[in-house]
């Protein structure tokens, strides 16, 4: 898998030693919402700092440009939750970014 592509509004994250791609893609992004409710909540919920991880990881989720085979949301949800916050922030922030923004 290549590297993320800032002009689509990708970001890299890596999970159990290998680099991911997130891609909030309009499709991505609708199966988000699906689960999550609306996105502008997820926003404003991230912002005040009220964020859940399960939330991160649902968002993180649906963004995956490849899910890499025998990958499955458990084992996502893992290596996610074992890289700690702090190292999960860049990759809510592009996705937060293009939420907000747009292409």
């Amino acid at each position: 898998m290549s590297g993320a592509n800032p002009a689509r509004g990708e970001a890299e994250l890596r999970v159990a030693g290998e680099m991911l791609v997130l891609r909030p893609s309009f499709s991505a992004l609708v199966a988000a919402e699906g689960e999550l409710g609306p996105l502008f909540a997820l926003v404003e919920r991230a912002a005040d700092g009220r964020l859940a991880l399960s939330e991160m990881v649902a968002l993180f989720w649906h963004c995956l440009r490849e899910r890499p085979e025998g990958l499955s949301r458990e084992g996502f949800a893992e290596g996610v939750t074992a890289r700690g916050l702090a190292a999960n922030i860049p990759a809510l922030k592009a996705l937060i970014g293009q939420i907000l923004a747009g292409r």
